[in-house]
């Protein structure tokens, strides 16, 4: 018998001094049976760094054809992709082809590191590919934050980033290796 997603309530308020951004949302994050805690604390951070009143988690996991977040425009278009972990090449070019811009959030330490290194001479002709690292101890320490009913504080500024949930409280400093242009 296939186990079913496990729903999280959160609401998450976001001042992105760099973005000019403060809002709050409310989000129903359905975290797949597969899914660990740390990516889906990974999954929430992400959105928080790119909120928008359009940006919306997809269904991730379940489908090939998805990112785990995106945001279109009124019209439809791919704004905006985001990935998480390692994607392939193949997934980050044809990811590249579909959105305006793409953002890839990885994690995993060493692992991650093992595949930018594998990766990233062949994103260079993309214009639109952001790639994000953050740190194995950062997000082992996002991971303890996670419950099933959450109230997260985002603070973003000078690329800087705050989590608190209740007096727990997570610093980043997320590694850029590619930036879009």
């Amino acid at each position: 018998m296939a186990q079913k997603a496990t729903i999280y309530k959160v609401e998450l308020s976001v001042s992105d001094m760099d973005r000019h951004y403060y809002e709050t949302h409310k989000l129903t994050v359905a975290k797949h049976p597969s899914e660990t805690d740390e990516r889906l604390m990974v999954r929430i951070l992400a959105f928080a760094l790119n909120a928008h009143e359009r940006l919306e988690m997809t269904k991730g996991l379940s489908t090939d054809d998805e990112p785990d977040i995106w945001q279109k425009s009124l019209s439809g278009e791919l704004e905006l992709w985001v990935a998480l972990g390692l994607p392939s090449e193949k997934v980050v070019r044809q990811s590249c082809g579909k959105a305006d811009k793409v953002s890839v959030y990885s994690y995993g330490g060493r692992t991650a590191d093992i595949w930018w290194e594998k990766i990233k001479n062949s994103t260079t002709r993309f214009d639109n590919l952001q790639v994000v690292n953050f740190s194995q101890t950062d997000t082992s320490a996002l991971e303890k934050l996670a419950s099933r009913a959450m109230k997260l504080q985002v603070n973003i500024q000078d690329g800087d980033v705050m989590v608190s949930v209740d007096d727990s409280i997570v610093y980043f400093t997320a590694a850029k290796w590619k930036n879009a242009v």
